[in-house]
């Protein structure tokens, strides 16, 4: 059965917090986006974004599988 968004926990966490765990700027992360090569923030108002940090974090943990030599 698929779970629905409605039963899960999530945090959003806004671009500081998305700054200050991948050591990025802010071009950088939009320009990754774009790429299609890090996750999309979600509108959190007429002028607010933010990134689920569940995808933020499972970003990075591929990033060091990857340079570790495991699988993307």
């Amino acid at each position: 059965m698929p779970v629905s968004v409605r039963d899960e926990k999530f945090k959003i966490i806004r671009l500081p917090a998305v700054k200050e765990k991948t050591g990025w700027k802010r071009s950088s992360i939009y320009r990754m986006v774009e790429l299609g090569r890090f996750p999309k923030p979600i509108s959190l108002g007429a002028r607010a974004v933010g990134w689920v940090e569940d995808e933020v974090d499972q970003w990075i943990a591929s990033r060091i599988a990857a340079s570790r030599g495991g699988a993307q």
